[in-house]
C-alpha cells in the first residue's frame, strides 16, 4: 500500500498487488476500518486483471469494511479487467455508523477491446453489500458462468456492452446531487435514490475507455474534485 502526498487534510492510499494481477487459487483479503471523523480516500495504482486460471481452481478476493462515526470513505478502484477463462469469486462487504460517509464506484470491464478479447469461458462471482450497523441499504450480486460474451450481448441484459459499473454514495446530501448527476450521465446510465440518503448509479458502456471517460466526471463531482491522481494516469 501507497500512500501519497496530498494537499488536503483526508488521508489517501493506493493498493499496490505486487502479483500484476489474480489468478485460480489465489487468495486475497483486505480489513479497512476508518475511525471517528476521519476522511479515507483509497484507490488502485491501475485496473486490476483476472487472468486464465486452472481447471479446479477459483481466486477469491474479500473485502471487509467498517467506518465509524462522522468518518468518510471514497472507495474507488480502478477497473477490474476479466480475461477469457479466469474464474474469480469477489466480496466487498462495508458497514457504515450512523453517521458515517461513503461514496464507491465499482466497475468491470469483460475483455479489453482494443485486443478484441471476448469471454467465452469465464467463472465470476461478485457480491457487494453495503449496510449501517448491520441494517442493509445496498446489496447487489452478479454471477457470470460459461459464455458470457453471449449472456451479455442479450438486449435484457447489456445489449452488448463490454463494461459496466455501480456507484452507491450514501450521505446526508445525496439527493441534491440527484439533478447533476442525470444531466452528467450518457444514454446508457441511471442514477436513482434508494432511500433519502442512498444513491445509485449503473452505467453500461461500448468498452474501458468509454467507461473511464464518463466515469470520471461523475465521480469528480461527488468527491469534490477530490478524484486520485491515479485515475488520471
Amino acid at each position: 500500500m501507497v500512500f501519497p502526498r496530498t494537499h488536503r487534510p483526508d488521508a489517501e492510499a493506493i493498493l499496490v498487488n505486487t502479483a500484476g494481477g489474480i489468478t485460480g487459487g489465489d487468495q486475497f483479503s483486505l480489513d479497512i476500518e476508518v475511525q471517528t471523523g476521519a476522511a479515507l480516500s483509497m484507490t488502485t495504482q491501475a485496473a486490476e486483471r483476472a487472468y486464465r486460471a486452472q481447471s479446479g481452481e477459483i481466486a477469491r478476493v474479500t473485502t471487509d469494511v467498517s467506518v465509524h462515526d462522522g468518518a468518510r470513505l471514497n472507495w474507488l478502484p480502478q477497473e477490474l479487467i476479466l480475461f477469457d477463462r479466469c474464474a474469480l469469486h469477489r466480496r466487498l462487504r462495508v458497514d457504515l455508523a450512523p453517521r458515517a460517509r461513503l461514496l464507491m464506484v465499482e466497475s468491470v470491464v469483460f475483455g479489453r477491446a482494443a485486443m478484441r478479447e471476448t469471454l467465452q469461458d469465464v467463472t465470476f462471482q461478485d457480491r457487494i453489500r453495503i449496510t449501517r450497523e448491520g441494517r442493509p441499504l445496498y446489496i447487489d450480486g452478479m454471477d457470470l458462468h460459461g459464455d458470457a460474451a453471449a449472456h451479455l450481448a442479450r438486449p435484457a441484459i447489456a445489449n452488448g456492452a463490454g463494461a459496466m459499473a455501480s456507484v452507491v454514495m450514501v450521505a446526508p446530501d445525496a439527493q441534491g446531487h440527484l439533478k447533476t448527476l442525470r444531466a452528467l450521465l450518457p444514454q446508457t446510465a441511471g442514477a436513482s435514490m434508494l432511500a433519502d440518503d442512498v444513491l445509485v448509479i449503473r452505467q453500461l458502456a461500448r468498452d474501458s475507455f468509454d467507461l473511464r471517460r464518463n466515469l470520471i466526471p461523475i465521480l469528480e463531482h461527488l468527491s469534490n474534485n477530490t478524484l486520485p491522481n491515479s485515475w488520471r494516469l
